[in-house]
């Protein structure tokens, strides 16, 4: 699977000039963690939750504290510019391992510069939440298209997905795992030739 068949599309986004509270009545309104900043539709930068709360919330004044930071009081001014970002066509497990290599809960999906979409940990967790009927009627579908509706043999249990071919023929098992790994939710396949 790639990036652009998950992804959040349209983004909802905000632009550098965006008021800093704006942008947090954003996160709370719609329970995000970070917004991609964008101008028109080219994207700038990323502003999270973290950013956004830095310097603002005030400390008791009854509580012994340093100089608290400044806030920023517009988006351009807390926002990262160095967004970490995946192209369209990147392989969901690779944008699944940026994400949690970096700790963060989305990625912006961009083609080059211009945004497109969103991929959040949600986006993941929906289709790997997707029910093993379903996965076993696509996987089905696939491989009766690729070798006829009779030949294969195919269970699911909790997203791993086995597959007997009544044919012992190496070629067409990588098809049909590559066929099979292409499906939505799919976690794990195994394929090997039916037992005699």
């Amino acid at each position: 699977m790639r990036a652009k068949d998950l992804m959040s599309t349209p983004a909802v986004t905000v632009a550098p000039g965006t008021p800093a509270k704006a942008a947090l009545a954003v996160l709370a309104a719609h329970g995000f963690t970070a917004l991609p900043v964008v101008e028109g539709d080219r994207l700038v930068g990323l502003v999270t939750e973290a950013d956004l709360l830095r310097g603002r919330v005030v400390a008791d004044p009854r509580t012994p504290h340093g100089v608290p930071p400044e806030p920023g009081w517009t988006v351009g001014e807390v926002m990262r510019a160095d967004t970490l970002r995946v192209a369209p066509g990147a392989d969901v497990a690779t944008a699944a391992r940026v994400m949690l290599e970096h700790g963060v809960r989305s990625v912006p999906v961009a083609d080059g510069d211009r945004l497109v979409g969103v991929l959040t940990y949600r986006d993941l967790l929906r289709v790997l939440a997707r029910d093993d009927l379903d996965i076993l009627a696509d996987v089905r579908h696939r491989l009766a298209a690729y070798g006829g509706s009779g030949r294969w043999e195919v269970s699911v249990a909790d997203g791993a997905v086995t597959v007997l071919d009544e044919h012992d023929d190496a070629t067409d098992r990588h098809v049909a795992r590559v066929l099979v790994e292409s499906v939505p939710g799919v976690q794990a396949v195994r394929v090997s030739a039916r037992p005699a």
